[in-house]
C-alpha cells in the first residue's frame, strides 16, 4: 500500500515494522510541515464506537478508533486507509491534528527515505482503566526517554521512601 504526494510516485508505504506489526514508511524525504495523510475510516457515535467493542478485552491494545470531536470517532477498521499503521512513539515525527473533525497526520520534522513514521498516540486515561493499562499499551519506540506507555498523561515516577540518614564513618585515630 502507498500513498501518492505532490510530487510523482508514492510518499510513503506500509510495511513490517520493527516496533508494531505493520508501520508507514517514507519512500522518499518528506519535509517537515508536511500533510502526509488524513485518517479515514467509518465515521460513528461513541455509542456505536462502544457498542462494536465491547466485547473487546480490556486487555487488547490493538485498535483503529480516533476520536474527531466530541460526537465522532472514526473506525479505520471499516474503510481506513494507510494511516491506521502509522506507530507510536515518545520522540515522534509527526502528529496528528484535527480540523473540521478530520484528523490529519503531520510531518513535525524532515523525515528521510526508509524512515519509520511515528506520533505520539496520547491515549487518555479513564477512571475504569485497568490497573495494568500501562503495559497493556506498553510502547516499544526504543526512544532513551521512553515513557514506556502510549497511555496520557504519564504517571508521576513514585517517589521512594525517604531513607533515614547514616552515621558517619568513624575513621581510625
Amino acid at each position: 500500500m502507498s500513498c501518492t504526494g505532490r510530487d510523482a510516485g508514492p510518499l510513503i508505504e506500509v510495511r513490517a515494522s520493527p516496533l508494531h506489526g505493520l508501520g508507514v514508511f517514507a519512500l522518499r524525504r518528506i519535509a517537515s510541515g508536511t500533510r502526509v495523510i488524513e485518517y479515514l475510516g467509518e465515521r460513528i457515535s461513541h455509542q456505536e464506537a462502544d457498542r462494536r467493542y465491547r466485547h473487546k478485552s480490556a486487555h487488547d491494545s490493538h485498535t483503529f478508533l480516533f476520536i474527531a470531536d466530541e460526537t465522532t470517532v472514526i473506525d479505520a477498521g471499516v474503510d481506513g486507509n494507510q494511516a491506521r499503521f502509522v506507530n507510536h512513539a515518545c520522540d515522534p515525527n509527526c502528529e496528528s491534528v484535527i480540523e473540521s473533525s478530520r484528523v490529519f497526520i503531520d510531518a513535525i520534522r524532515t523525515i528521510a527515505p526508509g524512515e519509520e513514521l511515528t506520533y505520539d498516540y496520547q491515549i487518555r486515561r479513564e477512571a475504569d482503566d485497568p490497573p495494568d493499562i500501562d503495559a497493556i499499551f506498553a510502547c516499544r519506540c526504543g526512544f532513551a526517554r521512553c515513557r514506556g506507555t502510549m497511555m496520557w498523561p504519564p504517571r508521576k515516577a513514585q517517589r521512594r521512601a525517604a531513607r533515614p540518614p547514616r552515621a558517619p564513618l568513624s575513621r581510625p585515630a
